[in-house]
């Protein structure tokens, strides 16, 4: 079953497409960047044939179409893995999904040189 819904988050709301397999056994949420996005036709043939392997998939835009006009955030690592936080505890609220180990496809982010204040 594929179906198209919107993930709501405290600030925003995510559009994503969940495909989850009757005897799905697990869950793979894929977190793609750079411009990449759910509709996506590389990430979809991935996520189908996940889906042949009885793998449950949540293909979901990190980002709102107008933050993702904005360059700089495709690559704004603490916003989009606070996100992905956020999809993965969505995702473990939902009756059919809780069950499942979930597991992270990420495609199409390049390497990128931060640096990160500790806070002590």
């Amino acid at each position: 079953m594929k179906k198209e819904i919107d993930i709501q988050l405290n600030e925003v709301t995510l559009k994503a497409n969940l495909s989850q397999p009757a005897d799905a056994n697990g869950l793979v949420i894929f977190a793609h960047g750079s411009g990449s996005s759910r509709l996506s036709p590389r990430n979809n043939f991935v996520a189908a044939v996940l889906n042949r392997q009885h793998l449950a998939t949540l293909l979901v835009d990190l980002l709102t179409p107008p933050e993702d006009e904005v360059y700089e955030n495709r690559f704004d690592i603490l916003l989009l893995s606070k996100r992905l936080i956020k999809v993965t505890e969505w995702a473990l609220t939902q009756t059919s999904l809780q069950q499942l180990p979930v597991g992270y496809f990420g495609a199409r982010t390049p390497p990128l040189s931060f640096q990160l204040k500790p806070r002590f």
